[in-house]
């Protein structure tokens, strides 16, 4: 008998998978906001920060979904659990965390909480979260006042600069779920006091159902009311819900069960008759207040809490155990002890299979961000129809010709990968398809679901647009969704030793839309240089690209561009592994490879229209052409990510794809020398390494170099701590001159949060360090590795001019990128520089907050602080460090020919 653990969870998402099992019915899809969203805005600008405020939030039910702390509900989030305290000090509950709004501070859209997600499996079978709770004041208007203060070249005023957790004053509050089943679910809650004296903490866990009931006429609430307890639990509580069933919440703390009804108060609101004399913010009233009359006395609602005080002692805690369970428990605590430790060690198991040979370092690395992609997949919900028409709540005239108006096919009920549980408490699409790799990790189903989601007929627009984020979903993110389709793909044929090829044509004819939405929409002359606006990349051009230009004049994008010419070859990809199974779409992959060709051979530039090339040779780089009515082009000479991008237009043809599509084979022979039409567009598409397979790329071996020189200077692109936003050489060349249809042209080259108030909140968004088109980058060059080989190498600036191989280089980027999480020396990791002070503290030491970006210099991270989204990818270079057994291009042997392009990290 094999000594080897069973990786429980891989049976249980096994079962999820076969149907025979709804692991996932629950989960941390509770967001850790809801105030402050475009779906909860009815103010007639469409201000949602001010419309619905964090002060509102304890008295105002929502309309589109719920938030609370640490908390889990059902996958329609139908029933809400999560945690509320008070440490006796307060103004009101803590029941939600708290953040600055847009307009709000040097930083706004802030949050200014502690919290950690310091595990989870995928299914949500166990999950660990972590909370620091004050025991002085909050200071909420300490950080709103000293925010304002702050000017822009100031560093944002955080919650560990106020003080608050000197003396380690503060409570731990570590919150456990383990589940005993699809729909038992048992959790453990530690208040522990983590100072140097005694010190009082009042713990509500809630329980309630989202208000659904009161946006449609004649619909019955559901009810909760005070039940029998069984043995071994204190009180207990009946849930009844008419689609959910009844759920049972037991627990084993002494507490007065307060009950009310999840309703707005309307008096306190808006000087409006309460509908009822129990309202959502009585348990504020009746902890804080005294208010016995804010609560229920007959004990049923819609919403309530066991509430529970105790003093604690220095250095000691509290602890509560809960039950939610479906079936009534005559003993509902007998096997609770037994199913924590069991989803604990099962857990460990699941991890150690993912990366058995990392360091202890590495191994928490990887948990920790793979822990937070699981915590921010969230319930969203959107019907924008009815948000526009308005329901019980009428929205302002106004909406109808505001934001999202011509997106009213859009029905959005689902669980969705957010980039952030509180700043981004909504879907954008390209981050999502950024999400995919490092959720593939843990549960392909999942990552191909994420994929499908964007292209189904409740998303995609009817002209084959993908919405972008809901503030703007007529907006034009980056088109990666062919990419992390076959991202997807790639790495299930990795896992299952074969690839979900329905999957494929699925997502493949849907993509097809949107193909051709970005070459109708974005390509206003025809020309095959693309115009996409600002794409994500926010601060690092000369001016808002979004912005509409003089007449006669337009701008010609080298990222927008390359990730089309990037579409374009994942298109043809997709088509040729299709071939496989029907013969049928090898003229889609000529079409689609002739689409990349046409894209190549506009980079390259027309000399029958004078429209010079967006390669610059004697500069070596991509840049923005600026087209004026005369039609003369003129290169914005910007050194950034705009111009890198067209090295992701790279992926490798190989025998078994050719095997299939005999026709595309001599398309590739037709153009020998890289000729179309007469110019040369990309490397020689008949060129064969020794396994037979050909390299299709914008960027050609003679080009490469040119780039790679600026790119690995760590006078230019090259930080400590991977690939910067924007090159140092903009320190000093500043001045671009004046621009046609622009004006004075400035680019400055700053190294962490931006000067520029452009796009508001976190404005430098993209930052100087950002993991995706990082890692997008190191994929690239792993590619033009595999088909060039150890031979070709190039001298690296950084080394002394030493030569390395492109897995050489891409292995050097991508340690550095980890390195943002690695402790040099025992001293805190450089993205958690700015709170350092608190890793003397045995009790933060090893805690990892994931950063939007980071500084260009330091590493420090900046923007949202629980970014594990995109920036979860940093689990993807971590492992590719480790797993030598399958090599990030390769599922099979190297010798065999007809050996595949797969992929793991």
């Amino acid at each position: 008998m094999s000594d080897t653990p069973i990786n429980a969870e891989r049976e249980r998402l096994e079962a999820t998978r076969r149907g025979s099992a709804d692991w996932r019915l629950w989960g941390p899809y509770l967001a850790e906001r809801a105030w402050g969203t475009v779906r909860e805005d009815y103010s007639p600008n469409g201000t949602a920060w001010d419309d619905f405020t964090h002060e509102q939030a304890r008295s105002r039910a929502y309309r589109w979904s719920e938030d609370g702390l640490g908390g889990i509900c059902d996958r329609e989030q139908r029933l809400c659990f999560a945690i509320a305290l008070w440490n006796g000090r307060d103004p009101f509950l803590k029941e939600r965390a708290f953040g600055l709004t847009g307009p709000q501070g040097n930083r706004g859209e802030d949050v200014k909480e502690c919290w950690f997600y310091r595990d989870a499996l995928p299914t949500a079978s166990y999950l660990r979260y972590l909370y620091k709770y004050p025991q002085a004041p909050f200071p909420y208007r300490e950080l709103i006042e000293e925010n304002a203060r702050r000017s822009r070249e100031d560093p944002p005023y955080l919650l560990t600069d106020t003080g608050c957790f000197d003396e380690q004053r503060y409570w731990d509050v570590d919150v456990f779920y383990s589940k005993a089943g699809p729909r038992e679910i048992h959790i453990r809650i530690y208040l522990k006091n983590r100072g140097p004296d005694v010190a009082e903490i009042h713990l509500l866990p809630t329980l309630w159902f989202r208000n659904t009931w009161s946006w449609d006429e004649g619909t019955e609430p559901p009810v909760l009311r005070a039940a029998t307890a069984p043995n071994g639990a204190a009180w207990a509580v009946e849930a009844q819900h008419p689609t959910l069933g009844t759920y049972h919440l037991y627990g084993t703390h002494p507490a007065e069960r307060l009950f009310t009804e999840n309703l707005s108060n309307a008096e306190l609101l808006w000087g409006s008759p309460n509908p009822s004399p129990y309202v959502k913010d009585a348990f504020h009233r009746r902890v804080i207040q005294g208010d016995t009359a804010a609560v229920n006395p007959a004990l049923t609602g819609t919403k309530c809490a066991p509430w529970g005080h105790w003093s604690v002692g220095p250095q000691q805690h509290a602890m509560v155990d809960l039950v939610l369970s479906a079936e009534p428990l005559d003993a509902p605590f007998a096997r609770s002890e037994r199913t924590l430790s069991i989803r604990q060690s099962e857990t460990t198991v699941f991890y150690d299979d993912l990366l058995p040979e990392a360091s202890a370092t590495d191994h928490r690395i990887l948990r920790q961000a793979l822990a937070g992609m699981v915590w921010t997949q969230q319930f969203y919900h959107y019907d924008v129809e009815r948000w526009l028409d308005g329901d019980q709540l009428p929205p302002p005239e106004s909406r109808r010709q505001g934001r999202n108006r011509h997106w009213r096919h859009l029905k959005a009920h689902d669980i969705i990968s957010m980039p952030d549980a509180w700043e981004y408490p909504w879907f954008a699409a390209w981050d999502l398809a950024y999400h995919c790799p490092a959720l593939a990790l843990l549960d392909v189903d999942f990552a191909k679901h994420q994929i499908e989601l964007m292209l189904s007929d409740r998303y995609l627009h009817p002209n084959g647009q993908i919405p972008a984020y809901e503030w703007g979903f007529d907006d034009a993110n980056p088109p990666v969704h062919a990419q992390g389709a076959l991202k997807v793909f790639r790495a299930e044929r990795v896992q299952r030793g074969t690839g979900d090829l329905d999957f494929l044509e699925r997502v493949f004819h849907k993509l097809l839309l949107n193909l051709a939405w970005w070459i109708n929409r974005k390509d206003a002359d025809g020309h095959n240089l693309f115009e996409g606006g600002f794409l994500g990349l926010d601060n690092i051009s000369v001016y808002d690209r979004s912005r509409t230009l003089p007449p006669g004049h337009s701008l010609k994008q080298a990222d927008a561009t390359g990730w089309m010419a990037m579409f374009s070859l994942d298109m043809t990809v997709i088509a040729l592994e299709l071939c496989a199974k029907d013969r049928n779409y090898e003229p889609m992959a000529i079409h689609c490879y002739k689409q990349f060709l046409a894209i190549g051979e506009a980079i390259a530039g027309n000399p029958e229209t004078g429209m010079p090339s967006l390669w610059d040779e004697e500069k070596g780089f991509f840049m923005d052409l600026l087209v004026t009515p005369d039609g003369v082009g003129h290169r914005i000479e910007v050194y950034s990510w705009v111009g890198l991008i067209p090295l992701f237009a790279t992926e490798i043809v190989d025998r078994r794809l050719l095997a299939n599509a005999p026709r595309f084979a001599d398309l590739l022979s037709a153009h020998k020398g890289g000729l179309f039409r007469g110019s040369t567009v990309c490397l020689c598409p008949d060129w064969e390494n020794d396994r037979g397979e050909h390299l299709l790329a914008l960027v050609d071996h003679t080009m490469l170099p040119r780039i790679l020189e600026r790119l690995l200077d760590e006078e230019q692109f090259l930080s400590p701590f991977g690939i910067r936003s924007v090159s140092r050489i903009h320190a000093t060349r500043t001045h671009l001159g004046r621009i046609p249809g622009i004006g004075d042209a400035l680019m400055e080259y700053v190294p962490g949060e931006s000067n520029s108030p452009l796009f508001g909140g976190n404005s430098n968004w993209r930052g100087p360090i950002w993991l995706p088109t990082n890692y997008s980058l190191v994929q690239a060059l792993e590619k033009y590795h595999r088909f060039l080989g150890p031979g070709f190498q190039v001298p690296v600036a950084c080394k002394d001019g030493q030569r390395l191989n492109l897995a050489e280089i891409a292995t050097l980027i991508a340690e550095r990128l980890v390195d943002l999480y690695r402790p040099p020396n025992g001293t805190p990791p450089p993205a958690l520089v700015r709170e350092g002070h608190l890793h003397d503290d045995v009790h933060w030491r090893d805690l990892l907050s994931f950063y939007e970006y980071f500084h260009g210099e330091t590493g420090e991270g900046l923007g949202a602080a629980h970014q594990t989204g995109w920036t979860g990818l940093i689990a993807n270079l971590v492992m590719r460090r480790y797993r030598k057994d399958v090599t990030p291009w390769s599922g099979l042997d190297q010798g065999t020919e007809a050996a595949p392009i797969d992929e793991i990290a």
